[in-house]
């Protein structure tokens, strides 16, 4: 399948970077029993913003972006900052960050899925690349602080709104759909979807849920 990757604008693909660096500093910054200190916060930021393209980038076999330009690393590195010194007012300002993070999501996976394919890789795999460009980040911020990873545990369907928007993308772009409208609507169904699961508190079932159907059947 030849597909030209969901491109958006250099400012835009910053703005996901500082979004995410500012969240993991701020997770990190929350932590105080770790004792971590501001080089590590600012660490933990950067590798939040630019490790879901890192990993996409490594497992396609490419040159990650955030090497090929001088702008990444930069942005980052002053996000996280940003995000660790100004902690208390983006607390304030929560809704707003979960908003633009679940739009970060959005364009992590859309662009994930579609480079992937621009690069020669089968649907179902391009669909695992966009999810883990889309949650990379946080899976390096918890292994980093040695924390369980999150998207493992319930009440984390950013993984599932990554899943379901990917999904989609490939089956669009399979279906002719061009790949500009395909990789916009990926990034409104994924944002939506998070959204809605803050919103509501939506999450998958535990696994002793699971475990217990059987019982419940018999009775």
């Amino acid at each position: 399948m030849s597909v030209t990757p969901f491109v958006i604008p250099l400012w835009l693909d910053l703005t996901a970077v500082a979004v995410g660096a500012i969240q993991g500093a701020m997770f990190a910054a929350r932590m105080k029993d770790r004792r971590i200190d501001l080089l590590g916060i600012a660490i933990i930021g950067v590798v939040v913003g630019l490790g879901g393209g890192l990993l996409r980038d490594l497992l396609i076999n490419q040159l990650p972006a955030a090497m090929a330009s001088n702008w990444y690393l930069p942005v980052a590195t002053a996000f996280a900052l940003i995000g660790m010194a100004l902690v208390r007012l983006f607390d304030k300002l929560n809704p707003l960050i979960i908003a633009l993070d679940a739009i970060t999501i959005g364009l992590f996976a859309a662009i994930g899925v579609t480079k992937a394919l621009a690069y020669g890789v089968p649907e179902v795999p391009a669909a695992f690349v966009g999810v883990v460009s889309a949650v990379g980040g946080s899976i390096l911020r918890d292994m980093m602080l040695n924390l369980p990873i999150a998207l493992m545990h319930v009440g984390s369907l950013y993984a599932v709104a990554a899943g379901v928007g990917c999904t989609l993308l490939v089956i669009m772009v399979a279906s002719g759909v061009q790949i500009t409208l395909a990789g916009i609507i990926c990034v409104v169904i994924v944002t939506i979807i998070r959204l809605l699961a803050v919103r509501f508190g939506w999450s998958l079932p535990e696994q002793r849920a699971i475990a217990s159907w059987p019982r419940w059947r018999r009775a």
